[in-house]
């Protein structure tokens, strides 16, 4: 690895391999990964998230080929292999392995917080059956093979939609309780979360989406696109007649591929009555002007798939030249090691006879905006949860009068943070002692 890689920022993203790549994929995922692969202040990470497909889909044909069209996808739309990370997630044996090893050190209680769990948990309550009804151990386990792929190649950021961020946040706790056990080996990452990017609308006015059956193939036919863009659903008003911009399915989707002026041009022929025909043939010739350079190379690519193969594997070659000798530090940290070493656990012993009965405090920012922190035990354990802050500092405020004041904090915060499920105060006031103890004895090593 060279020092140019080690002084990158590294940023990861990943596309499950469950479907055929759509005009929302391209707009929310794809063209801003590829704009983002060319700064050459980072390096990039894409992958095909195939293991996570088995989760959500049991259709093999229908995952080889989704994996195909979307690494075609990938490329045809300008990312360039040879400048960024670019591999199929089971190419990876090394990140089912660490899935394992983070699986030893995420509590249970944590996993039974993911939002995706929690959804399925409610629905069966709401049908009056067993709360874990057709919920697979895959879906319970998803965020934990999802911060593998995270902390595999000590990602720095991870672009994500905010319904996602609950993941990064437990994969920063699985990271902090991996390296309080066997030291600081994990980097824990940061989510970035792209304001500007908006859900396209589609065919019905909802959201692009395959589960409605909506959507716009990225790389249908010009034929195939302009029929498709001809029966996106308007209202009735008839040509002549002055047109919202706001709600307009046409309008939101032209806007993600238009430029400002363009925008507002359109914009302007709305408000003088421009008809809805005209308006699908302006929203047709302005996508196709965009997709159709890029069609040929899809199609070579779909078309020789062994290709695509080659392309994948050999990034996965160079993707493994950092996660085989990074693995077999892990394994060495956490003891499955040669039996004919020394058998010295050295500076890693040392870290988890110090450090293993520490808590730490977690803060991180929820969809409603606001800002919250825990008190996390060293097997993931939740001991106090804060309700949320308007601002983070705020929120660190209290983090640091729980730190200096630990029981008479606790009461002056009162309803503004609870225990944790089975937690007795007198459990988090001795762990918050505990804390105050390493912290000093940190700044006197330091001083």
């Amino acid at each position: 690895m060279t020092t140019e890689t080690n002084t990158r920022t590294r940023v990861l993203t990943g596309i499950t391999t469950t479907g055929t790549p759509h005009l929302g994929n391209y707009v929310g995922a794809i063209r801003p990964t590829v704009q983002a692969s060319r700064n050459s202040a980072t390096q990039g990470f894409y992958f095909l998230a195939d293991y996570h497909a088995l989760i959500k889909c049991d259709e093999p044909a229908r995952i080889q080929r989704s994996t195909l069209e979307i690494a075609a996808s990938w490329i045809a739309a300008g990312l360039d292999p040879e400048r960024v990370m670019f591999y199929r997630q089971s190419d990876i044996p090394e990140i089912p392995e660490l899935t394992w090893f983070l699986t030893c050190v995420t509590g249970k209680g944590l996993l039974n917080r993911a939002h995706a769990y929690k959804a399925s948990v409610d629905k069966n309550n709401a049908a009056g059956n067993d709360p874990d009804a057709d919920v697979s151990a895959g879906l319970f386990m998803y965020p934990v093979l999802m911060g593998a792929d995270i902390l595999m190649f000590k990602a720095h950021k991870v672009p994500v939609g905010r319904d996602q961020i609950q993941h990064i946040e437990m994969a920063r706790d699985m990271a902090s309780s991996f390296n309080h056990l066997y030291g600081d080996h994990l980097v824990l990452p940061e989510a970035v979360i792209e304001e500007s990017v908006s859900l396209l609308p589609g065919l019905d006015g909802r959201k692009m989406s395959k589960s409605y059956d909506n959507t716009i193939p990225l790389f249908s036919s010009s034929a195939q696109l302009k029929k498709l863009i001809s029966g996106i659903v308007t209202d009735s008003r008839a040509p002549g007649e002055a047109k919202d911009t706001e709600g307009s399915a046409l309008f939101q989707i032209y806007q993600a591929f238009a430029s400002a002026e363009e925008t507002a041009t359109l914009a302007k022929a709305y408000a003088e009555g421009m008809g809805w025909g005209d308006a699908k043939q302006v929203l047709f010739e302005r996508i196709d002007r965009e997709i159709a350079p890029m069609r040929a190379q899809y199609e070579e690519l779909i078309n020789h798939p062994a290709q695509v193969d080659a392309i994948l594997l050999k990034g996965a070659a160079k993707a493994r030249e950092l996660a085989t000798p990074f693995i077999k530090e892990l394994r060495h940290a956490v003891g499955l090691r040669s039996l004919a070493s020394n058998g010295s656990t050295g500076q890693a012993a040392s870290s988890k006879t110090a450090r293993a009965a520490v808590a730490s405090f977690k803060q991180y920012r929820e969809e409603d905006g606001q800002f919250y922190f825990k008190l996390v035990g060293p097997q993931g354990r939740v001991l106090l949860q804060s309700l949320g802050f308007a601002s983070p500092k705020d929120a660190g405020m209290a983090i640091g009068q729980l730190q200096q004041n630990e029981a008479k904090a606790l009461a002056d915060l009162g309803q503004q943070v609870a225990l944790g499920e089975g937690v007795s105060a007198a459990e988090v006031i001795e762990s918050l002692a505990e804390l105050k103890a390493e912290l000093a004895e940190k700044a006197t090593s330091k001083g």
